[in-house]
C-alpha cells in the first residue's frame, strides 16, 4: 500500500507552487476562490497518489470526503470555536467561510482527475 511515486510528487510540488502564486498575487472574485479549490482536490490527489498505491476511485473518495469535512467545518466556524482564529495556517488551512460553490469546486476537480486518468493513464482500477 505505501509505495513512493515520482510522477504524482512531481505534480504535487506543481501544483503546490501554483496554489501558493495563486494565494500570494492572485486577488480576484474568481482565480482565488473557485480555481484554487478546482486546483487544491488535484494537488491533495496528488499528495496522496504520490505514497500510497490505492486506485483513483479510492483516492478521489477520500480526497473528495476530507475537502467536504474542511468545507463542512468552515460552515460551523470550526475555527473560532477551537479558538484558533488568531493563527493565520489555521485560517489558510481551514478557510474562513462556507461556500456551496466550493464543493462544486471540489466536484469539478475530482471529475477532472478522474477524467485524466482515465483517458491520459487509463488507470481508473
Amino acid at each position: 500500500m505505501l509505495q513512493f511515486n515520482r510522477t504524482y510528487f512531481a505534480f504535487t510540488v506543481f501544483l503546490f507552487l501554483l496554489e501558493t502564486a495563486i494565494a500570494l498575487f492572485v486577488h480576484d472574485n474568481f482565480i482565488r476562490p473557485y480555481f484554487g479549490d478546482f486546483l487544491v482536490v488535484m494537488l491533495l490527489y496528488c499528495f496522496l497518489k504520490s505514497f500510497l498505491n490505492v486506485s483513483v476511485w479510492v483516492a478521489a473518495g477520500l480526497v473528495l470526503l476530507f475537502s467536504f469535512a474542511i468545507e463542512i467545518a468552515q460552515y460551523f466556524n470550526t475555527v473560532e470555536k477551537l479558538g484558533l482564529q488568531h493563527y493565520k495556517i489555521a485560517k489558510v488551512v481551514f478557510g474562513n467561510s462556507f461556500a456551496w460553490m466550493d464543493l462544486l469546486a471540489y466536484i469539478l476537480g475530482i471529475l477532472t482527475v478522474i477524467s485524466i486518468e482515465k483517458t491520459h493513464f487509463k488507470t481508473t482500477k
